[in-house]
């Protein structure tokens, strides 16, 4: 369901649009930033309590409260050469099932040929996790190098994706 924009020569191309699962993603600014430089639609879907953004290319989605609710959202609505930004890997994966680009917050890009891996890994981690007392994980910090990191993935993921859509 890309967005679709008037070319100069009055042709409707399509366009990239850009969806956030956004409840627990640490670089929201940094895709309004890239999106609004490149003149892009940024879906950021949350089941609510996020600050609204003042940028009219950001369209605020809040689903109803659920297990996966945001994940449906965009798995319906995203479309090929989109681009999701998520840490979700089944989100990933049902994202790349409908030609998707796929990019993790930290700037890893999820891609068709490795996400049955990243599927596997994640279940066993949970296993990992559940059988382990008290359950405890360790979570990295989330710091500037990823953040830059990010911002050049999602520049690369952004070019990619138009010159996709203009063939």
């Amino acid at each position: 369901m890309a967005s679709r924009k008037a070319a100069a020569s009055g042709i409707v191309a399509p366009m990239v649009d850009i969806y956030i699962d956004g409840d627990a993603c640490p670089v929201k600014a940094e895709v309004e930033r890239v999106a609004a430089r490149h003149g892009l639609t940024v879906f950021l879907v949350s089941n609510g309590g996020l600050r609204p953004s003042a940028n009219p290319l950001f369209r605020h989605v809040t689903v109803e409260d659920g297990p996966d609710a945001a994940d449906d959202w965009i798995a319906e609505h995203i479309g090929a050469n989109d681009i999701a930004i998520t840490a979700d890997i089944p989100l990933a994966a049902r994202c790349l099932a409908k030609g998707a680009r796929v990019l993790g917050p930290g700037g890893k890009p999820f891609t068709p040929d490795r996400i049955g891996l990243a599927l596997g890994m994640r279940d066993l981690q949970r296993h990992l996790r559940e059988a382990t007392p008290g359950g405890q994980t360790y979570n990295a910090s989330f710091g500037s190098k990823d953040r830059s990191r990010f911002l050049g993935a999602l520049e690369n993921e952004i070019q990619t994706a138009k010159r996709a859509t203009a063939r």
